[in-house]
């Protein structure tokens, strides 16, 4: 069984770490996408999806299936809070 932690981090979050004191265009060339992709991931107003997870998990030398797992997190995380959400009953 997975853990689920209780207010995750958008992923962005995490790769913001990841990079440490890389610029956002740089990080951008060197992960061979628009600057204006990795601002969206890293500021949380875009989701991780399979082909970004397997491109960063390469560059990173991360498992793909942690990008994809922060992301389902967050959203569950969202989710559950949100109007929709038992927590919000």
């Amino acid at each position: 069984m997975a853990m689920t932690m209780h207010n995750p981090v958008h992923p962005g979050d995490i790769l913001r770490e990841y990079l440490g004191s890389v610029t956002v265009g740089e990080a951008a060339k060197r992960l061979r996408m628009a600057r204006s992709t990795l601002s969206r991931l890293l500021n949380g107003r875009m989701s991780f999806v399979a082909p970004m997870s397997l491109r960063l998990a390469a560059a990173l030398g991360t498992e793909p299936g942690m990008w994809l797992d922060l992301q389902r997190q967050y959203d569950l995380s969202k989710t559950r809070t949100g109007p929709l959400g038992r927590e919000s009953e």
